[in-house]
């Protein structure tokens, strides 16, 4: 099954909120993992799973006693635990919610979830802090044939594959490149690249296809970046570097992928999205917002005396009324998501947007940061380290 055919299983399971599957009317048991003061539940991924009807909510786990008590009281649960592999070993369930947006705890969750037996995990992005992580925890998922879906939630949205139907028949002309943008606010730079360009890498690849090689450079206030600027990352994502970012993907189909993030650059997340620019037009994505992609018609390079329009495109095509009326809701509060990961395990496939997915992403990441190392220089994938090379600076 293609990613197009699995993207309209999502929907149709999604829209329909069937109370179960035909061959099993047992409801799925789902554990929700999280941190209070610690990356604490993300952005509803604890309470999705109140949306959808074909599970149950047995468990949550939160190291924080005042947090858990609120969690107890949001999820609706009478119990809870402080240690989350004391509820996965009692619980068992077989869903499991990583929440925390703080990374450094994914590795160790993950592990203990598959462990524990889960056949499912929904896991908050981003996936890792290094490819070393991501391959224990993928090798442990498929000895033990455990789904993995990474919270990225705008791959799901049903405009992705009208943007790449659109982007096939012609409507913006030959796609010259690609060109991505942080929130470029106060994390701008590395720390922006982790916890918001993940998006857009992920978003991109959907379009650009896989990474083949990388140039980048990083720069603090103006000057490359040095061994000296090296410190923690907030949110667990590990040694970071620099309020400035620019790299330079080269893809599978061709066309280039560009990231750019400069720290405090005008209004806060004008930029924060991803544009596709071809010869006779841009499509470009506006995140967390609907319409989420919109058509700006003729050559992006040619001066106009009448200001042009941009369109909206919905999951009906170009300028056509959305017909999903909730749908700012079913990609917002990860009920797409949700459901395709259900759909995953009973069918026996890879997520839409897998633990595979969420590991080339942290490689696009550990990409830039060796190019940077190696002075600009072109680093190709896949990556010979597997650590993060800012850990490994001499």
């Amino acid at each position: 099954m293609n990613r197009r055919r699995f993207l309209a299983t999502t929907i149709a399971s999604s829209l329909s909120l069937a109370v179960g599957h035909a061959a099993d009317e047992r409801k799925f048991r789902v554990g929700v993992i999280g941190h209070t003061g610690h990356g604490d539940y993300g952005h509803g991924l604890d309470t999705v799973w109140l949306r959808v009807p074909e599970v149950e909510i047995v468990g949550v786990a939160d190291a924080d006693p005042t947090g858990l008590v609120k969690a107890q009281k949001k999820l609706k649960l009478d119990r809870g635990f402080l240690d989350y592999r004391q509820m996965l070993a009692e619980l068992k369930p077989e869903i499991v919610a990583i929440a925390p947006r703080h990374v450094d705890e994914h590795r160790d969750m993950a592990l203990a979830a598959i462990e524990a037996g889960a056949q499912g995990i929904y896991i908050e992005k981003p996936f890792c802090r290094t490819l070393v992580e991501g391959d224990e925890i993928m090798a442990a998922a498929e000895k033990r044939n455990v789904k993995i879906a990474i919270a990225h939630r705008n791959r799901y949205h049903p405009v992705v594959p009208v943007v790449q139907r659109l982007v096939k028949e012609d409507t913006i002309g030959r796609l010259l490149e690609l060109r991505g943008r942080g929130k470029e606010d106060a994390r701008g730079g590395a720390q922006d690249l982790w916890v918001l360009g993940s998006h857009l890498l992920n978003l991109a690849v959907a379009y650009s296809g896989k990474p083949l090689a990388v140039s980048a450079t990083l720069s603090q206030d103006g000057r490359p970046v040095t061994k000296a600027d090296i410190k923690d990352g907030a949110e667990g994502i590990g040694p970071i570097a620099g309020n400035e970012v620019h790299a330079r993907f080269e893809t599978e189909c061709g066309v280039p992928l560009f990231f750019d993030s400069v720290a405090n650059a005008g209004v806060k997340a004008s930029g924060f999205g991803l544009q596709l620019i071809g010869t006779k037009g841009i499509i470009d994505f506006r995140f967390d917002s609907e319409p989420v992609a919109q058509l700006l018609a003729g050559n992006p390079f040619q001066p106009v005396k009448e200001p042009r329009a941009w369109t909206p495109i919905t999951s009906a095509g170009v300028g056509q009324p959305e017909p999903i009326a909730d749908l700012k809701d079913q990609v917002a509060l990860h009920l797409l998501p949700a459901h395709d990961l259900l759909a995953a395990v009973r069918e026996n496939r890879p997520p839409l947007c897998s633990a595979a997915d969420g590991r080339l992403v942290v490689e696009m990441i550990m990409a830039v940061f060796e190019s940077h190392r190696l002075d600009g220089q072109r680093v190709t994938f896949p990556l010979s380290t597997r650590q993060n090379p800012l850990a490994q600076w001499t």
